[in-house]
């Protein structure tokens, strides 16, 4: 068969995000502290960018400034070449294809999901129960168990506490914690630190070995003394055989949660301050360290010396500053309007406190300031407010509700606050168990909480059960 050439006409339709538009989102995503960083990259590698100098506008100069910038950095950009053509250019499958060989993972990969605190021993734990194929009742027992967990990943309750909490029998408590101590790192939630090692041995397979099980569990004492004649004779052992043991048992972690800590600080600077005056609600933004950015006069002064090469250089500079202009503007007046926005929704909160928090989700945000989802999940992602009752990152007041017994409904960040407070009120001596707790939730809010799910909330908040309260004094 003949091979031949053929050219071909097909008529494609794609939908291409061109670099301003990724570099907009981009802005969106950042927090306040990366946004100053950002611009000030953009000042140093962009020769038409610059920052302007403060000055002390009236109030009729200020408004015939802004409707100077909404219209000169376009007039600007868009004298020697047409703006529909420069994002033309990036349409094209072989332009876009040499792209994506450049670009990096950073620029594809959305803000949020790169971004991670470090993890807690809790968290990690609960997000491999989350995973896992127990049910529903087994979950809520893994809950339990993790929630009474020290730092260094040793279970502090008896199988007895842990079943009258979760109105289960200790058998299936001991199901599932067999099932959480192998889970990462292998041998947390051990009772004893025989135990820990033992679940490791099993783990790695050396269980089939009676006399490395037996040194685990029966003869720790004595290695930590060395008391190496008496194992000896016991096993009929040499010294060289002992050691290997003795460097098996020395390669596993006797405080399997010990490397996860408690979590590092994170210092945050406010993007927003919310202030109350009077009735009403004043959102202001923080712009402080922020440059007020304006295009550079340096264009027009050596417009008529360049060449062409160089004209088109200057041109695509100056449409960049341009675009990083608006993309700042349009940043800030998204944060505005949904900061305004969470205050309409959460109004009872920034007036009385966390105990009024309301439930609320992300589309009711969306649909009252006429906004895709995805758009106010970015701008709200590492994003802080300061208010009078402490500083918050805006996720904070998205949360789910809880039905109360006259029809409304409740934050469950509310309860979680009620429940907080109980116990930080409560008698050391005489500590609330999570059946009392949820009776006084029902006094004060009116809603029915079940003592499993009062003990998912405390667990949740690094809470001890009432026996291990107690325990403390």
């Amino acid at each position: 068969m003949a091979l031949e050439l053929r050219q071909q006409l097909k008529l494609t339709t794609q939908l291409v995000m061109t670099p301003q538009l990724q570099q907009a989102i981009r802005l969106l995503q950042l927090s306040r502290l990366e946004l100053l960083e950002t611009v000030q990259g953009e000042l140093l590698e962009n020769p038409f960018l610059e920052e302007a100098q403060e000055e002390h506008l009236s109030d009729g100069d200020e408004k015939r400034q802004e409707a100077e910038d909404d219209t000169g950095y376009e007039r600007e950009a868009t004298r020697n070449a047409d703006w529909e053509d420069y994002l033309g250019e990036f349409a094209s499958t072989p332009r876009l294809s040499q792209l994506r060989e450049h670009e990096s993972f950073d620029d594809i990969t959305p803000f949020e999901s790169r971004y991670s605190s470090k993890p807690s021993l809790d968290g990690h734990l609960l997000w491999q129960l989350r995973l896992s194929s127990l049910t529903d009742e087994q979950k809520d027992i893994g809950e339990i168990i993790i929630g009474n967990l020290s730092s260094t990943g040793y279970l502090q309750a008896t199988l007895e506490e842990m079943a009258a909490m979760a109105e289960t029998s200790p058998e299936e408590v001991l199901k599932v914690l067999e099932l959480v101590q192998q889970f990462d790192p292998v041998g947390v939630a051990a009772r004893t630190p025989q135990e820990c090692l033992f679940v490791q041995l099993k783990v790695l397979r050396y269980d089939r070995d009676p006399i490395l099980v037996e040194l685990v569990c029966e003869h720790l004492e004595d290695l930590e003394e060395r008391r190496y004649k008496l194992l000896l004779r016991k096993f009929k052992l040499n010294m060289e055989e002992l050691k290997e043991y003795m460097d098996i048992i020395q390669s596993l972690d006797p405080l399997p949660g010990a490397s996860f800590g408690g979590g590092e600080a994170a210092y945050v600077s406010p993007d927003v301050f919310v202030y109350q005056q009077g009735d009403d609600f004043l959102i202001v933004l923080n712009d402080d360290g922020l440059p007020h950015l304006q295009l550079s006069p340096l264009y027009d002064t050596r417009l008529s010396s360049m060449s062409d090469k160089e004209k088109e250089y200057c041109s695509e500079k100056m449409r960049s500053a341009s675009w990083l202009i608006k993309s700042l503007h349009q940043r800030q007046r998204t944060l505005y309007k949904v900061m305004e926005s969470i205050v309409k929704h959460q109004r009872a909160f920034f007036a009385e406190g966390v105990s009024r928090l309301a439930p609320l989700v992300l589309r009711d945000i969306a649909e009252d300031i006429e906004m895709h989802e995805s758009t106010v999940s970015r701008i709200t992602t590492n994003k802080y407010v300061a208010t009078r009752h402490g500083v918050f990152e805006l996720k904070f007041f998205f949360n789910s509700a809880l039905g109360l017994d006259d029809g409304s409904q409740v934050g469950s960040e509310s309860v979680k606050a009620l429940l907080k407070k109980f116990i930080a009120e409560e008698n050391p001596k005489e500590p609330l168990s999570d059946e009392r707790i949820g009776e006084m939730l029902k006094e004060e809010l009116k809603v029915n909480i079940a003592r499993r799910t009062v003990a998912k909330y405390r667990t949740a908040m690094d809470i001890p059960s009432s026996s291990r309260r107690k325990e403390h004094f």
